[in-house]
């Protein structure tokens, strides 16, 4: 009976291979955006463990200098001599290539490419020495170098050799920072005996990068999971409709003796042969599109962060696993609700309209009591939440009970339009339209979600994008910046320029901790620049003029959130004692802490750095000319930079570094408008016993195609004007929450009307070509069908 009971279920899907297409497309849709953001996750995560295992990250302390700088020589041998087990590193860039030189005698055991069992220690070592890394890397590396070995362990972007080699490629004479092996004596010397201006550093748990894009990864998987839900709307439909389809049929069994269990249990058996099919599909479409974002979102990761990510796909079990998993448990939340309703249904109930329409509108009820405790939660969570989480937190209750609110709202402005129509015509249109909600509701709730994420994710962009623009206005006032390679032609370069410009402002910073946070401190010199470019958040009453007499310390917004500081506040700075914060200004695209002092105190508490860096104020038509006499002077064109091209650098940056947001806004709106095209064509053949009275009353099939899509437009205009208020809600949390928990800065808001307008066009656009296809079958409907709906008294 099993084998009859399963075929007579298939055989409604022969019959209906629309519904069947349905089905399979939105949740292989589901799957694929979802496996595509997970693809990405997956792979710059690998990423991140490569180059943490490169140096041991997490995994061992570390010596480094207090104050920045390098560590000589003669520091890490009273180090050794002292007992303490220590291994010198030493890093670098040559050619965007990040160069990593190793000890291997006395790296602590699993570090580098020489630490197996069959590596050639003695080529490490000998002659020219070698280099390791992946192709890519190793061909940006000069030649005429040592002997390059290609290496698939070794992360992205960078290249590992010994020390000595590494020194030489990059022209150091000092060590970076020294490792500490986890077998040391029981007893040796305290560090600030041996050498004071040094620091232990402990291992912390995961690498430093990881931290660091937690924040994006996890924006990029909330927006992965939005788009899934939006194609599960198109799954829950398809679902819904195909048992309200198989009424008669599921009646027949329950009388032909086939148990409630049974039943229950094959249609579970058959949507999960769909769910893999549709999630094999959907792990296929999910590394098309990781393969095609997976550039941009390198770009981004190395442009935010300095995070090298691999340009290859790998097909990694963690994200295609979780690509079959998230379908297989998209398909029981579409489908549980139907099969509950199912399963609690009276025996001969099963297959009368009266009966599926009351659990309807008992699941209206529920549906309106769940949205109004979700838009509460959301609310608290609003005024009493805090962090990343419950930011995430925040915009998920706040969207899933906007849209389960959105058939209560439509069916209240449906009652109004009925309540005020005149004529029958208009009558029956609303209440007519009100009738088609259920069926239409999840493919409004998936275009409405579509929207507000665009609506939300585009007001944040843009809003970014109109600040970061004005903030690049402010910071780099400079005409001209010029970049010197070593101290002496930096002095010599100096004092060529000072009477030949307006103003130098040397550049220049280092790596230091400031209330128990990582930070860079930098150095301005007191010039009128920054007093007429640069705008502080708070600050105290003429904030300049006491920074350059040395009354205080300015921060970014970064470091003034995550440490609590405001102005008036004192921060100890490492070498110069406590001073009070004088301001706090915006650091947009920075997720690090900063801190800026003035020249001369800065000279006094780090003289062995000299600046290699200089913005040059002068009149833009003299750039030319002082450019040809850098050049003259021996410096590389390349170290020579104006004003326009380092702020079309940082937009192009900018704007690829959220085309993936808008790659997945336009994927997202696409699924969208494919749910409403399958849920219209998908009621279609349900709506001739509706129409074909108010057919036989004397409308023309043309008039009822064109109500048919004038029905659609409406519903997506009404569903468009609920999404505005909600997207810009979504863009509020985004920038006031989100971003701030994210990265430590709060960005303004501002409103873009013409580009919601165009948005909303856009929906109504896509309703009507969605209702068009519909539309024209109604159209050319042969009467004898509609009389047909007669004489079978349907």
């Amino acid at each position: 009976m099993t084998g009859a009971v399963l075929r007579a279920l298939l055989s409604h899907w022969v019959r209906a291979p629309l519904q069947l297409f349905t089905l399979i497309a939105g949740l292989a849709l589901a799957t694929g955006l979802w496996s595509g953001v997970q693809a990405i996750n997956a792979e710059a995560r690998a990423s991140y463990d490569a180059a943490a295992a490169t140096l041991g990250e997490g995994r061992f302390d570390r010596v480094e200098p207090a104050a920045g700088g390098g560590i000589a020589l003669a520091d890490y041998v009273a180090l050794r001599r002292a007992g303490w087990l220590v291994s010198p590193v030493v890093e670098g860039r040559l050619n965007g290539v990040r160069v990593v030189g190793l000890e291997p005698l006395t790296a602590p055991g699993g570090l580098g490419p020489v630490a197996g069992e069959d590596a050639d220690i003695a080529a490490f070592l000998s002659g020219g020495g070698q280099v390791f890394g992946r192709a890519e890397a190793l061909d940006a590396l000069p030649e005429g170098g040592p002997d390059k070995v290609v290496s698939p362990e070794v992360a992205p972007g960078t290249a590992i050799t010994d020390i000595s080699v590494a020194r030489r490629l990059l022209g150091r004479e000092d060590f970076g920072f020294l490792m500490v092996t986890p077998e040391q004596p029981m007893v040796r010397p305290e560090l600030s005996e041996v050498a004071p201006d040094l620091v232990l550093r402990p291992a912390q748990a995961g690498s430093e990068v990881g931290r660091l894009t937690d924040s994006f990864h996890l924006n990029l998987t909330a927006f992965g999971l939005l788009c899934f839900a939006v194609g599960i709307f198109i799954v829950h439909g398809a679902v819904g409709l195909a048992f309200e389809q198989r009424r008669p049929v599921l009646r027949t069994l329950r009388a032909l003796g086939v148990s409630l269990r049974r039943l229950v249990v094959l249609m579970a058996v058959e949507l999960l042969g769909f769910a893999l099919i549709a999630g094999t599909i959907g792990v296929g479409l999910g590394w098309l599109l990781a393969a095609s974002l997976l550039p941009d979102v390198a770009a981004t990761l190395r442009g935010l962060y300095g995070a090298e990510v691999a340009g290859g796909l790998q097909l990694r079990p963690v994200w295609w696993l979780s690509g079959l998993g998230i379908a297989l448990f998209g398909t029981a939340i579409a489908a549980g609700a139907a099969l509950w309703r199912l399963a609690t249904m009276p025996l001969l109930a099963a297959g009368g309209r009266r009966a599926w329409a009351m659990a309807e509108a008992r699941s209206a009820r529920w549906q309106a009591l769940a949205a109004a405790v979700l838009l509460a939660l959301a609310a608290g969570l609003a005024v009493w939440g805090e962090g990343l989480a419950a930011g995430f937190a925040l915009l998920g209750t706040g969207l899933v009970g906007a849209a389960l609110l959105l058939p209560v709202v439509l069916g209240v402005v449906m009652r109004i339009g009925a309540r005020t129509a005149r004529g029958p015509l208009a009558q029956w249109f609303w209440a007519d339209t009100r009738q088609q909600l259920p069926g239409l509701s999840l493919a409004l709730m998936a275009l409405m979600l579509a929207m507000a994420a665009n609506i939300g994710v585009s007001t944040m962009v843009s809003s970014f994008r109109q600040t970061f623009t004005g903030f690049l206005d402010q910071r780099l006032a400079p005409e001209l910046y010029v970049e010197i390679a070593d101290d002496d032609q930096a002095r010599e370069i100096a004092a060529f320029l000072e009477p030949r410009v307006r103003s130098v402002l040397p550049l220049a910073s280092v790596e230091t901790e400031v209330a128990g946070l990582p930070v860079s401190l930098d150095l301005a010199r007191p010039d009128p620049t920054y007093a007429e470019n640069w705008r502080f958040l708070r600050s105290v009453d003429r904030p300049w003029e006491r920074l350059a007499a040395r009354e205080g310390v300015l921060i970014n917004e970064q470091l003034s959130r995550r440490a609590g500081l405001a102005p008036g506040d004192g921060v100890r700075i490492a070498r110069g004692g406590e001073m009070p914060v004088l301001g706090v200004y915006g650091d947009y695209g920075n997720p690090r802490g900063e801190v800026i002092v003035t020249e001369a105190l800065f000279t006094d508490l780090y003289p062995e750095i000299v600046p290699h860096r200089f913005g040059l104020r002068l009149a833009p038509e003299e750039v030319p000319a002082l450019r040809a006499a850098l050049i003259e002077r021996g410096l590389a064109a390349s170290a020579i930079t104006d004003q326009a091209a380092v702020k079309r650098f940082s937009l192009q940056v900018f704007d690829r570094t959220f085309a993936v947001t808008a790659a997945l806004n336009v994927l997202t709106l696409a699924v969208a408008g494919f749910a409403i095209l399958m849920s219209l064509l998908t009621l279609a053949a349900l709506r001739l016993p509706q129409l074909a009275p108010v057919w036989a009353l004397g409308l023309t099939r043309r008039r009822l195609a064109a109500l048919e899509m004038m029905r659609a437009v409406l519903l997506a205009a009404l569903t468009a004007l609920f999404a505005l208020p909600l997207g810009l809600a979504l863009a509020w949390v985004l920038l006031a929450i989100v971003n701030v928990a994210a990265f430590g800065w709060r960005l303004p808001m501002f409103l873009f009307p013409a580009d919601y307008a165009v948005l909303g066009l856009f929906a109504l656009g896509a309703a009507g070509l969605a209702a068009l296809w519909p539309a024209l079958r109604l159209a050319r409907t042969p009467p004898a069908a509609l009389l047909g709906v007669f004489a079978n008294e349907r």
